[in-house]
């Protein structure tokens, strides 16, 4: 009678004995082994899941941000062009532009298409963007990728920096000469314009990180590009960086006040709206589809549990007859399943932060030992693997785990609150 009494004021919510029990009922027996098992796969299931969901969304953050920063950080976050013809006025214009608040770089430029050859080396159709000596570099991922060579040398008509892949690719180091050929500024002939061709010595060889950009541009003094392409002294268009270009459009009224009607402006989402775009769809698809890795382990704490109270039922009759509330019954269980996913949620974190933090690490070893390459920068477009966690990402994460794990626990719960003691000991 002592010990009933016991137990019934031991019943406020989640008293030690429920923990104690629910931990008991957590290590099974050896006949209950079977029941462990389903607990221990659950675990894995929730911590696999989590984890998985974790490092995608990193990488897929990553990847967008330095995609983004090293596109941004080369072409602007936006181009003001002429409407009708070349741009004569480029240092006035320019100057004005830089006079507006919130523009931290404009950059007069040229660009046009050439086919580049050198060495004897089969050519392809590059890139060709010229800018002043003193804008180029001020541009971030040129100043810091540079390999060999030196930018002071990018000055004059026959001077040209190319990137690492392309150097590679045509066999060409700092000293050497790359042949461009352009219809564009051709001598026009009675049987045709004649392509025109014209060498120029590579002065620094740079890697700005973005293989499209490394294997297939080539840079111009601003000079050099009027003189081949014969354009006088004007230039394609002028390219602006501001401070914030998530909110460029506070910005854009100014810019096209100073500008005038008779240019165009053109930001960054309009130049790479497909690209990003897509990105953020396969984002989200593959939030939705990783989730299903969690709810799946959540299915598994539903059997486990559901096995559990029917292999307890015995136990449960005889709780009740001592004195054991079913809100009391009811927390053991629920302890039980929740504590699976909390510890399968917890194991997850720490896996998808680990991997998080060594994730080049340990594609450069998979690499090795598979002899494959896993993240080609010809497709992916970077050279290294990215990863960026966001901290309310990974909350959401965890939240949605544990809320999972939860209420896949509440059903079995109720069912071990709701079983008979009398029908329970009936056949005992």
């Amino acid at each position: 009678m002592a010990k009933a009494d016991s137990l019934a004021s031991g019943t406020r919510p989640f008293a030690g004995f429920e923990w104690q029990l629910a931990g008991r009922y957590l290590r099974a027996r050896r006949k209950e082994g079977f029941i462990s098992v389903i607990a221990w796969v659950s675990l894995i299931g929730i911590a696999l899941g989590v984890a998985t969901l974790i490092i995608v969304m990193a990488v897929m953050n990553g990847f967008r941000i330095e995609l983004l920063g090293r596109i941004l950080g080369l072409n602007g976050h936006a181009t003001v062009l002429p409407i009708e013809h070349g741009l004569e006025d480029y240092a006035g214009l320019t100057d004005r532009l830089l006079a507006i608040p919130g523009v931290t770089r404009a950059m007069p430029l040229i660009e046009g298409v050439a086919f580049a050859t050198a060495n004897g080396q089969p050519g392809f159709g590059v890139q060709i963007r010229a800018f002043r000596q003193s804008d180029f570099q001020k541009l971030p991922y040129i100043a810091n990728g540079v390999k060999s060579g030196d930018l002071a040398d990018f000055q004059g008509r026959d001077v040209a920096v190319i990137g690492k892949r392309l150097a590679a690719s045509l066999a060409l180091r700092v000293g050497d000469q790359i042949t461009l050929i352009s219809a564009k500024g051709g001598t026009q002939t009675p049987f045709g314009t004649t392509p025109r061709v014209v060498g120029f010595e590579i002065v620094a060889v740079v890697e700005v990180g973005v293989s499209d950009y490394d294997a297939s541009y080539v840079y111009l003094p601003l000079e050099a590009a009027q003189a081949y392409f014969k354009t006088g002294p004007v230039a394609y268009g002028i390219e602006l960086s501001v401070e914030d270009p998530d909110r460029i459009d506070r910005i854009l009224p100014a810019i096209q006040t100073v500008i005038g009607p008779n240019f165009r402006i053109f930001d960054w989402r309009q130049r790479n709206l497909q690209i990003f775009s897509a990105l953020q769809v396969e984002r989200n698809v593959m939030f939705l589809i990783l989730t299903l890795i969690i709810l799946v382990a959540a299915l598994n704490i539903i059997s486990g549990m559901v096995m559990l109270v029917k292999d307890k039922g015995r136990d449960i009759a005889i709780l009740r007859t001592m004195g054991a509330t079913r809100g009391a019954v009811m927390r053991i269980f629920l302890i039980a399943g929740t504590s699976i996913g909390v510890s399968g949620t917890l194991l997850g974190l720490i896996i998808g932060t680990v991997f998080c933090a060594n994730i080049e690490t340990l594609r450069q070893f998979l690499s090795r030992l598979s002899g494959t390459e896993l993240f080609s920068p010809e497709i992916y477009f970077l050279s290294r693997m990215p990863a960026h966690m966001e901290t309310g990402e990974v909350i959401t994460v965890v939240i949605m785990a544990l809320s999972l794990s939860l209420l896949a626990t509440l059903y079995p719960s109720w069912r071990a609150a709701r079983l008979d003691p009398v029908e329970a000991l009936r056949y005992e």
